[in-house]
């Protein structure tokens, strides 16, 4: 097994133990019945975060891209981005990070950004990609300080096409963000990686869901 795959099925294996992801029927905001539902939100104490942050530091490492800074996008881009920095200067590698506020400061220091001075290579790291609305703004953003980004990393990548339970769209909201940006999205993990984990495990409670999960893929993924 490679470290990349090996990466992917230790995160998919902690998000589990964690609860952040989980088995069953979920509604998704597009009205679909999902059979997995992933929750970042549930990364919330400082043994879950610090982990998580080393997850983001491999795959981002992983990837070889070159990059001076990250951007975290408000609200849950900031503590990701700032974990994963953390993590990064555990490895050896200070980089700084930034991120935005939803509305802008008229006193003090002022403006929209906070943080290190956004400029360079900047990878925007955020915790999935629905809409893609979250990466649009990021990059007027960063553009609009004169910086250039060049990446975006994520936990998961659902690899499912948009749109609703009965208007499917022809890509994912991953494969939009690459063609209208340019930038390549970074995923610790991925819905192949997560079928992966499901028919190698042994535990059958687990096992029992993979059914849903290709099924679910066969009528919306890509």
């Amino acid at each position: 097994m490679s470290s990349e795959n090996s990466n992917s099925v230790n995160f998919i294996r902690f998000a589990l133990e964690a609860k952040v992801l989980s088995f069953g029927e979920f509604k998704t905001k597009a009205g679909r019945l999902s059979p997995y539902f992933f929750n970042a939100g549930e990364f919330n104490d400082g043994a879950r975060l610090c982990a998580l942050g080393r997850y983001y530091a491999k795959a981002l490492e992983g990837s070889q891209i070159a990059y001076d800074m990250l951007y975290g996008p408000a609200y849950k881009g900031i503590t990701l981005a700032a974990a994963t920095a953390i993590a990064l200067a555990e490895s050896g590698r200070n980089v700084p990070y930034a991120y935005n506020r939803k509305e802008v400061k008229d006193h003090g220091e002022g403006g929209t950004l906070v943080g290190a001075p956004v400029k360079g290579k900047v990878v925007i790291i955020d915790d999935v990609i629905s809409a893609g609305t979250s990466v649009r703004e990021s990059v007027q953003l960063i553009r609009s300080a004169g910086a250039e980004p060049v990446a975006v990393l994520i936990a998961l990548d659902r690899m499912e096409k948009s749109g609703t339970a009965t208007n499917i769209g022809n890509q994912s909201a991953v494969q939009a963000v690459e063609e209208e940006f340019g930038l390549p999205v970074i995923a610790i993990a991925n819905l192949g990686d997560l079928m992966a984990f499901l028919t190698a495990t042994s535990d059958s409670q687990l096992s029992h869901y993979l059914p849903a999960v290709q099924a679910y893929r066969q009528q919306y993924g890509i």
